[in-house]
Parts: C-alpha cells; sequence; structure tokens
C-alpha cells in the first residue's frame, strides 16, 4: 500500500493522459452524505470482504475515509487478504479531512 497526499490526488484526477483510479470510499453512509469527493465508488467498510470482488484488480485504487485510519485497514485487506497488488492500492493520507483542508475549502467537514 502506497500513502497518497490530497494534493497528489488532485493533480493525478487533472491528469488527462493519466488513467483516473477507483476511488474507494469506506466510510457509513451518514458520512457521504455530509461530503464526499466527487466520482467516489462508495462500499463500506464492514462490506468490503463481501464486496471487494466488484473491484477491479487492474485499476489504482484509492481507498478514502474521514482520516486515513479506516482505509488504511481496508487497503491493507485488499492487498493482503483478497490478492490486490500493492503497487496499485494507496491510502488517502488524512482523508476526506485532509483534502477538505488541502483541496477543496468548500468542502463540509465533520
Amino acid at each position: 500500500m502506497q500513502q497518497l497526499a490530497p494534493t497528489a490526488l488532485a493533480q493525478w484526477l487533472a491528469d488527462a493522459s493519466r488513467a483516473k483510479p477507483v476511488l474507494l470510499d469506506v466510510r457509513w453512509t451518514e458520512e457521504v452524505e455530509i461530503c464526499a469527493i466527487p466520482g467516489i465508488t462508495h462500499i463500506p467498510m464492514d462490506q468490503i470482504p463481501a464486496r471487494a470482488s466488484e473491484l477491479n484488480a487492474d485499476q489504482d485504487i484509492v481507498c478514502i475515509c474521514h482520516h486515513g485510519g479506516r482505509s488504511a485497514q481496508v487497503a491493507q485487506f485488499l492487498i493482503q487478504r483478497a490478492g490486490f497488488d500493492a503497487t496499485r492500492v494507496y491510502n488517502l493520507q488524512g482523508g476526506v479531512h485532509a483534502w477538505a483542508n488541502q483541496v477543496d475549502p468548500q468542502m463540509a467537514t465533520y
């Protein structure tokens, strides 16, 4: 698993020459309703073991949560238990909270 800074993710998403990653938001539905990075795939953390097969292992995946702890656990699960390539799985450092502070100050926070 690689750590990815919010500003690096913003640059990646803005780069038209680069394939977009799957933005896997693992927060609870109530949290996603408050704020979310546009274009997320929402699978709550507790559903990942049953739904990991919905993810394409041939795509880069950026795991996202509120502050980065839960998403790091999901990223580790995808690599260690579901067989995803560690070079293609990222954890968003600081989660949506850091994204709001560093990239999108208009985003609601909680």
